[in-house]
């Protein structure tokens, strides 16, 4: 049973922003201090990557875990209409899948930094992850993951080695 009415909870879904979040914030504020410039959403590729390094042919999109179903700890279906939550991540999954593959397409470098390796208990140190998305922006690996280091999670680090 949710606490809040039905107005309660409809609006604070409307709050809820798609762009400048605060994992966002902190992945764009650090970047910007390695002296790396970028593109913000750019309108004209596949799904507006948060993060575009035209001069690396390089995206970075950063997801959250719930929104968009990563697997980790971070992420917990609701309890209330499981069905609609269910489509609905589902069909985020599914929109993430064809954005990348349509970057990939165009000769685009893709990262997808996950909100838990920003946050929560199990992110990666803030310089660990700004050194590995530099490394990426800057580097030829065409895909890489950056998540929380829960078990199995370390394929950002491991990319590189």
């Amino acid at each position: 049973m949710d606490v809040l009415t039905p107005q309660q909870r409809k609006h604070n879904m409307s709050r809820i922003r798609g762009r400048d979040t605060k994992p966002e914030m902190l992945l764009r504020r650090h970047i910007h201090a390695t002296g790396l410039r970028f593109r913000l959403h750019a309108s004209g590729l596949p799904g507006r990557p948060d993060l575009v390094f035209p001069r690396y042919h390089a995206a970075i999109l950063v997801h959250g875990c719930f929104w968009h179903g990563h697997d980790c700890p971070l992420f917990k279906l609701p309890s209330t209409r499981p069905e609609f939550w269910s489509a609905k991540i589902s069909g985020n999954r599914d929109r993430d899948r064809r954005t990348i593959a349509a970057l990939e397409t165009s000769g685009w470098r893709v990262m997808v930094v996950w909100e838990c390796g920003l946050k929560g208990p199990a992110r990666m140190p803030l310089a660990e992850v700004i050194d590995l998305c530099a490394t990426f922006v800057r580097g030829e690996v065409p895909y890489a993951e950056l998540r929380g280091s829960w078990p199995r999670a370390r394929e950002a680090a491991n990319s590189y080695e």
